[in-house]
């Protein structure tokens, strides 16, 4: 298959409409010239934008339509009710009496729609929404060039640079839309079923009515910030590979590389290197008394990683040769 000769670069050059005569002067109906690289100018298409090329309306309804993304709702979604029937069928935390003396976010599942809400987010967030982040980040450029589409897209022209600025803007929107999607569920769902209430504290005590969907809502960002890792790593993998499945599980592997990293103790203090080590620092958020530590150390470590992978992303995809 024979590379692809558009001129995709950043400068928005496309193949000419017209040539240029003359000293300088341009040929052709209407279109304009630009001064590229060593010199040469170039035609351009009367009217043609960069920034305006593949906009991020056109790139989330293609997102939207596409068959793994409505799979992925419709299971995050539906978490919260098979947890409710699980319930119904096991007995609520109180009915079973606890945790042995020892109350945990689990055993408090059943106290109020809050507290449901917050179980949902504690039994997925180490793995289940893991998975919607590797896999709208990871299937983005793989995908295009699995379709042999990437470089028909490069030819329009879209520069590289707005083509990856607008998929990752799309893919980091349909991840935040996912993180929001199962609280939310769970927030209705649970406040049907149990009633609304305060947020009964695992530690004891419960947190006033109108601080717990402040503290629900702090929670959502910070578990979005925490999965920044998985975003770049799944990102970064779909600029290297036409296999789509390669980079979502890819990034999938890694992060339960971190995972099973941070549960090696003798590691010490080098866990805190470890986004995973700071995954549920979210914790601290649900206590009578708001702790940020944990949580500030855990963003700083995941955004700072994800943006290395964004960079290498962005480095390596304008080198790249598109053959596909």
């Amino acid at each position: 298959m024979s590379t692809s000769t558009s001129t995709d670069t950043d400068t928005g050059s496309t193949a000419g409409t017209g040539g240029s005569g003359g000293s300088g002067g341009s040929g052709g109906s209407g279109g304009d010239t630009r001064t590229v690289s060593g010199g040469a100018a170039v035609a351009t298409a009367p009217g043609y934008r960069a920034r305006h090329t593949l906009p991020l309306r056109v790139e989330a309804v293609r997102q939207l339509k596409r068959r793994r993304t409505l799979v992925m709702g419709a299971i995050l979604a539906a978490l919260p009710f098979v947890l409710i029937v699980a319930f119904a069928i096991g007995g609520t935390p109180d009915e079973r009496g606890g945790g042995g003396g020892r109350i945990t976010l689990m055993d408090t599942a059943t106290a109020s729609g809050a507290n449901f809400a917050a179980t949902c987010l504690f039994v997925s967030a180490g793995f289940l929404l893991v998975v919607p982040v590797a896999l709208f980040c990871g299937d983005t450029v793989a995908s295009e060039a699995s379709w042999s589409s990437l470089r028909y897209l490069l030819a329009a022209p879209v520069p590289r640079s707005r083509l990856l600025w607008s998929k990752l803007a799309v893919a980091l929107g349909f991840s935040a839309a996912a993180m929001l999607l199962l609280p939310l569920v769970a927030l209705a769902a649970g406040t049907v079923a149990y009633g609304w209430g305060p947020l009964k504290l695992p530690t004891g005590g419960s947190l006033a009515t109108a601080d717990t969907l402040p503290r629900l809502a702090l929670v959502v960002a910070f578990i979005f910030v925490s999965q920044l890792v998985t975003a770049g790593l799944a990102f970064w993998l779909s600029t290297k590979t036409d296999a789509p499945l390669g980079a979502v599980g890819g990034a999938v592997g890694l992060t339960i590389v971190g995972n099973v990293l941070d549960a090696v103790t003798a590691l010490g203090s080098w866990r805190d290197f470890l986004p995973a080590h700071w995954q549920f620092a979210w914790a601290d958020a649900l206590q009578p008394q708001l702790e940020w530590g944990g949580m500030l150390k855990g963003a700083a470590v995941s955004v700072t990683y994800a943006l290395v992978l964004f960079a290498l992303a962005f480095r390596g995809f304008a080198r790249k040769d598109i053959v596909s």
